[in-house]
């Protein structure tokens, strides 16, 4: 059964010494606000997190695999579905029957974890439809302007035969950020996960544990020392809710202690008003 409840979320997270989110536009580089600084981190990248993570705890599980995965054909995804139901597929079109369409689209939610989450535009050749998924994340943004740091490396190896006889060793760079912390902010829409997906509370727990979990299994030279410090949830007692969500997000503040480049965790303090909730919302810390 879909959720029926409507949810907020925040979430914070930090890097030490580390690429967050690189920006191949720019050589690489952590990506930025050119007029302020600030950091940023794309939605599709904290989505891919979270897909790899329910890869990770769900692999094998029916009803959970990833649709937007490393290596996947989308076509060869959408022909499941086809195939379910002893159907042809006509070449960019759903199904004339209306229940048929119904069918290839609610198959691709059953069995795909991140379209019964986040939707997918599956209007391919072989086309299983367009959905809406019912969690939407903003770019998360450093809370204060970043300095992004290139940093020269050497390799002892060279790359060929002919490098060998000039040179003992190459040279390269990576880029990082000394600290940052960052904010997103997130919904979940009950009326989506009802009219379209079918997103469950299930499929909900698993969200939060991913958020929880995002960086524990994707470590690496180039993102540097990463990890979810807060996961701050609201939750309204309605399907449409009872709060607009600007001003939930408005009650988790987060400020710097001391007037000096931060360098951790510690050095910024993060306050949570929790009186005078609105009528109908709750909040939960979840870490």
């Amino acid at each position: 059964m879909a959720i029926e409840n409507r949810y907020e979320f925040v979430l914070l997270f930090d890097v030490e010494n580390g690429n967050p989110n690189g920006d191949p536009d720019a050589g690489n580089m952590p990506r930025i606000d050119p007029e302020t600084s600030y950091g940023l981190v794309t939605d599709v990248c904290l989505k891919r997190k979270i897909r790899d993570y329910v890869a990770l705890a769900k692999g094998g599980v029916p009803g959970y695999q990833i649709y937007v995965s490393d290596g996947a054909v989308l076509n060869n995804q959408h022909d499941l579905a086809y195939k379910k139901y002893n159907l042809k597929p006509e070449e960019k079109k759903l199904p004339k029957d209306v229940e048929d369409a119904k069918k290839v689209t609610g198959f691709m939610c059953e069995n795909f974890y991140d379209i019964r989450a986040f939707g997918a535009v599956m209007t391919t050749k072989v086309n299983c439809g367009q959905v809406r998924g019912p969690v939407q994340m903003n770019f998360a943004r450093s809370i204060d302007p970043i300095v992004t740091q290139e940093v020269t490396i050497t390799r002892v190896a060279v790359t060929s035969v002919e490098d060998a006889a000039k040179k003992e060793h190459e040279m390269g760079r990576k880029h990082i950020v000394p600290y940052a912390l960052y904010r997103a902010e997130g919904y979940v829409s009950a009326n989506l996960a009802q009219r379209v997906t079918g997103f469950d509370d299930e499929d909900l727990n698993l969200l939060w544990e991913a958020l929880i979990n995002l960086f524990e299994h994707d470590h690496s030279a180039a993102r540097g020392k990463m990890a979810t410090r807060k996961l701050i949830v609201f939750k309204h007692n309605s399907i449409l809710g009872c709060a607009p969500s600007h001003q939930l997000f408005e009650r988790v503040k987060v400020t710097r202690k001391e007037e000096k480049p931060p360098r951790s965790f510690e050095d910024y303090t993060v306050s949570i008003s929790r009186a005078d909730l609105p009528e109908g919302v709750e909040l939960f810390e979840m870490l």
